[in-house]
């Protein structure tokens, strides 16, 4: 059975409204179970491990499979970009499907990937062409299960701790961003200048609601740490960037481009070239 046939199939299965409630208590009382049966007999670990990952494996079913997303691959393929589905298949993927839930969505960071011409489209930025990306595949639902219609009004952005979120943000290094409906989920193709040359520092992208990344919506800490404001909707991820590719000389050089970088206490000031500029 293929994908779709599968999904449509998991579709027309009548599950009552508290199957999950009462599916994860017959899971706990079958662990607790499984505990006591330890002071009876010689369980062995591998064992023991085989029936929690049977749990985990049943309860993730319940909870999850109800939605069957795209990879990003697939969602590659939907908006015709055949080299860069196969860069999604490639081993230097990021498998992330990392979830979070706020307001009344539920964003879904599916994963990402980040190279030279990896596209088949590359992306200009201020009339040049910028062929080193990063791309990433997530997904907005409606937490409740109401099929979306339509993309919600939505931003999103990649931020690096250290940098003002006004100097580091997708405005500044050239984002894009194609996206679909289908069967309910909004699904995105974000991509923006290689992320990699931050990768020694936290590195977060951010889908929320509102538009250019302001302080108020992504406080920073005195370590240069950002978070999402508590009144804003949205989701900010962490990506998991390998640190010996990251390149701070390019790093600082695209930050004093912007003409801001980051002090203590979270305020933007000029840099040194452009202050001496503004008091000439």
């Amino acid at each position: 059975m293929n994908r779709e046939k599968y999904k449509a199939a998991f579709d027309q299965i009548p599950f009552s409204p508290d199957l999950q409630a009462r599916t994860e208590a017959l899971l706990w009382a079958r662990l607790r179970e499984t505990e006591k049966e330890t002071q009876n007999m010689n369980f062995s670990k591998p064992k023991k491990l085989a029936v929690l990952a049977a749990a985990a494996v049943a309860l993730l079913a319940v909870s999850v499979s109800a939605v069957l997303f795209l990879t990003p691959a697939d969602v590659a393929e939907r908006l015709e970009d055949a080299p860069l589905a196969a860069a999604f298949q490639s081993d230097d993927v990021v498998v992330l499907n990392e979830t979070a839930a706020s307001g009344d969505y539920t964003f879904t960071l599916l994963g990402m990937v980040s190279g030279e011409d990896l596209s088949a489209l590359p992306a200009e930025y201020n009339g040049e062409t910028v062929r080193d990306r990063t791309y990433a595949v997530f997904t907005v639902a409606r937490t409740d299960g109401t099929p979306l219609a339509e993309q919600p009004e939505l931003s999103y952005s990649p931020l690096v701790a250290g940098y003002h979120v006004s100097a580091v943000n997708g405005w500044t290094l050239g984002a894009t961003c194609q996206s679909f409906v289908e069967d309910g989920v909004a699904y995105y193709l974000f991509d923006t200048q290689n992320l990699e040359i931050f990768a020694d520092h936290t590195v977060y992208f951010a889908i929320y609601e509102g538009f250019v990344p302001s302080p108020a919506q992504f406080p920073t800490a005195e370590d240069g740490a950002i978070s999402l404001a508590e009144d804003v909707t949205g989701a900010l991820f962490t990506l998991p960037l390998d640190a010996g590719k990251a390149d701070p000389t390019a790093a600082e050089a695209f930050v004093k481009s912007t003409g801001l970088e980051f002090i203590s206490g979270g305020e933007a000031v000029e840099t040194e070239d452009d202050a001496v500029l503004s008091e000439n």
